[in-house]
């Protein structure tokens, strides 16, 4: 069992990996479309013969690379990123969401296992710590930059 990958029109991966599932083929064990990787689809597959058959059927579906990967080396397409990942102690932030939403603030603490940050706004007279989702911070200046 092989790793293949389907070039795709921009912007379509997630439409022609639904396709390819929905096809209900034997061979075709899994289809992952990476929001990282345009204009790729990888489909786990247990040969390439069966690619031969189908994409000329499936919309947006432009053509198989040549060659074939292994479980090793899409795997870290398979564990999401944290979002607090590329955040630093220091780093100036703006809050995105929530109640301080278009707030600017400065991180001060950083919890990994919960993805939470916990920032200082700039504009408050007392300062207050205030923990939030890393989601909801964009990192405006980074002390590392």
């Amino acid at each position: 069992m092989s790793i293949y990958a389907v070039k795709t029109t921009a912007s379509q991966e997630r439409t022609v990996a639904d396709m390819i599932m929905n096809r209900e083929e034997s061979s075709v064990h899994a289809a992952l479309a990476p929001d990282s990787l345009t204009s790729y689809v990888m489909v786990e597959a247990e040969d390439a013969s069966v690619f031969d058959r189908i994409l000329d059927e499936i919309p947006h579906a432009r053509g198989l690379v040549e060659g074939e990967s292994s479980i090793v080396e899409v795997e870290h397409f398979l564990s999401p990123k944290p979002d607090v990942e590329g955040i630093a102690e220091g780093d100036i932030v703006e809050l995105i969401a929530g109640p301080f939403k278009g707030e600017k603030a400065q991180v001060q603490r950083i919890d990994e296992s919960k993805d939470q940050v916990t920032v200082e706004l700039y504009e408050a007279t007392v300062p207050i710590p205030v923990t939030v989702r890393g989601d909801q911070i964009r990192v405006l200046d980074s002390e590392d930059r």
